[in-house]
Formats: C-alpha cells, sequence, structure tokens
C-alpha cells in the first residue's frame, strides 16, 4: 500500500484555497463600477446624523 504524506494534502489544500482566493480577488476587481444615477441628490456637507423622531423613541425604549 502506498503511503501518503500528510503534507501533500495540506499543500493540496493551501494550494486550492489560495487558488480560490486569487479566482475570487480576480473577479472582483474585474466587474464595472455601478452608475449613480443623476437623478439623485448630492449629499450636501454637514448633512449627516440627525436625530429624528422614531431615533429619539428607540432611545427611551433603551433606558434603564
Amino acid at each position: 500500500m502506498k503511503t501518503i504524506k500528510p503534507n501533500t494534502r495540506r499543500n493540496f489544500l493551501l494550494a486550492a484555497s489560495l487558488g480560490g482566493a486569487g479566482a475570487a480577488a480576480a473577479v472582483a476587481t474585474g466587474r464595472a463600477k455601478p452608475k449613480v444615477a443623476a437623478a439623485e441628490p448630492a449629499a450636501e456637507k454637514g448633512d449627516g446624523y440627525r436625530a429624528t423622531p422614531h431615533i429619539l423613541k428607540y432611545y427611551k425604549t433603551t433606558e434603564v
């Protein structure tokens, strides 16, 4: 019976995982960027977080 070295299996699994990661990276970088619709208004500077009524209501439910 032929003896299989454990390193052979490890090397195969390592090569298979690296090959899969490389293929995924190649596919991810080859995609075209989605086009942004011109109808969407641009976010103005300072138009970030706002404490709206539903957020304030949530905060009240988390008080101990």
